[in-house]
């Protein structure tokens, strides 16, 4: 295909875990919004709030629901029939690989009768350039937060496709242990956010627990211990509405701590100062107040996605495969997904 095909537009599909995502994109590196003409999102919150957690058979049934609607859906926004795309992404991994398997066959099947390339996108990376869709967005090289899920890892981006992982999470990612503290506090699914709306209700200083990993020298994370820590003062507490709220409060205040902690060594140690913060936790409110504070005082800058572009979507999977398609990069016509994949295996774009 010639480079030039590529003012048509893309359309990324998302459907890692829990969320359908689709978008339709037309690649335009100076444009504001980097040309996004559409995008949809269904999420699956409802559907697995009985259970506590994803449920990765339902979760897979769902996407194959949900897909097709929202594929027209999107192309309705944008104004554009199927024979209008130049191009299909989707994501490819990391993720359940059910959910993996409906958008991959899907875009794959559609990329294939259209005639038009197709891409795996690496979900990760999806995240990782979801700030190059706002108007003023970060040049490499910087440093970037992700903290997405199963994963909170410090990254060297000296350019697209050329990342060097600073540090990762050895066992709970930051998400992870929002989740999972919130269910042994009894709060409802998804945990993560409603921690984080309990805890601006606590009060400063009640309580006070660790910053996990910070008193070495490393990049590397570990929620496990934090979680328990706060597993054992609410079980030792009066269990009251506002002491619940108090645990919240302390235990996001040293989550965000250390985040904040190890990007500051990771600028320090890259001489970078630019930081991108991307992923559903990059949501929190607290940790977006704390690292643009930070950035002020200590001189960097910070570049956060908009809020509904942390969490999963369809937009960062458009985003990161049209700059792949236009740098002639496609897959075959192989449906294949990797639930687990290296972001430092990608090439360079």
């Amino acid at each position: 295909m010639e480079t030039s095909e590529f003012s048509k537009p893309v359309l990324g599909i998302e459907s890692s875990c829990d969320e359908t995502g689709v978008a339709v994109l037309r690649w335009e590196p100076g444009a504001p919004g980097r040309g996004l003409l559409a995008h949809t999102l269904y999420s699956q919150i409802k559907l697995h709030a009985d259970y506590g957690g994803v449920v990765p058979e339902l979760a897979s049934r769902d996407h194959v629901r949900k897909l097709l609607p929202l594929i027209r859906e999107a192309l309705a926004q944008a104004g554009l029939s199927v024979r209008d795309l130049g191009g299909v992404a989707y994501t490819a991994g990391p993720g359940l690989v059910g959910a993996l398997l409906v958008g991959a066959s899907a875009g794959r099947a559609l990329a294939w009768a259209l005639g038009v390339p197709a891409i795996g996108v690496h979900h990760m990376e999806g995240h990782l350039l979801a700030p190059l869709l706002e108007d003023d967005p970060p040049e490499p090289p910087f440093v970037a937060l992700l903290v997405s899920g199963g994963h909170s890892m410090l990254v060297e981006v000296q350019a697209i496709g050329e990342y060097r992982i600073l540090g990762d999470t050895l066992d709970d990612a930051a998400g992870e242990a929002f989740d999972k503290t919130a269910k042994l506090m009894g709060l409802p699914y998804p945990g993560g956010p409603a921690l984080a709306k309990l805890a601006e209700q606590g009060r400063p200083g009640a309580f006070r627990f660790s910053r996990p990993m910070t008193d070495r020298p490393g990049l590397d994370f570990s929620f496990s211990g934090l979680k328990t820590q706060v597993l054992l003062a609410w079980q030792q507490s009066d269990q009251s509405e506002q002491t619940r709220a108090d645990v919240a409060r302390a235990f996001e205040e040293a989550i965000v701590d250390t985040l904040l902690i190890k990007c500051r060594r990771a600028l320090e140690a890259t001489a970078t100062h630019r930081l991108v913060i991307a992923g559903g936790v990059g949501a929190n409110r607290r940790l977006r107040a704390e690292l643009a504070a930070a950035g002020e005082r200590d001189g960097f800058r910070t570049y956060f996605p908009r809020l509904a572009f942390c969490t999963d979507n369809g937009a960062m999977i458009a985003l990161a495969g049209a700059i792949r398609l236009a740098a002639g990069q496609q897959q075959d016509e192989t449906v294949q997904v990797r639930p687990r994949w290296d972001l430092q295996s990608l090439p360079a774009a």
